[in-house]
């Protein structure tokens, strides 16, 4: 189970320098892909795929773990995105215009559930090259 958690936060890590992140950033999307690995219980080779793209055979506890992560986050409460918090977040590392385009495709998403919801909207964000 360590392992897993290391290995969730590396890959957590990734993400945050591929944004660009401060210092801060990057230690707090670490903690929450630990706790949210934790809680929901997937296995590394779901959480690498995850972030990697794939997002094949993703079952119902990859999807709660993108809620887990999003929530922790702040950019999502009871599977509404909150768009000016995702703006705030990722505008001025994405740059405002880019996330803006995006949140146009993407913020009315809807699933059949929080944890559905969650996955597809984070499958759109990564789709469109904005890791949320």
């Amino acid at each position: 189970m360590k392992f897993l958690i290391v290995l969730v936060a590396c890959v957590a890590l990734v993400a945050a320098e591929e944004l660009k992140l401060s210092d801060e950033q990057k230690a707090k999307a670490r903690e929450n892909a630990a706790a949210c690995i934790a809680q929901e219980g997937i296995t590394k080779e779901q959480a690498q795929a995850l972030r990697g793209g794939s997002f094949d055979g993703v079952d119902a506890k990859v999807k709660c773990f993108a809620n887990c992560f999003l929530e922790k986050s702040g950019l999502l409460v009871d599977g509404q995105i909150k768009p000016e918090v995702v703006l705030e977040k990722l505008g001025p590392v994405a740059g405002v215009d880019k996330v803006k385009a995006i949140q146009a495709k993407c913020d009315s998403v809807k699933g059949a559930d929080k944890c559905d919801t969650a996955f597809q909207l984070y499958q759109c964000y990564h789709k469109n090259n904005a890791q949320l």
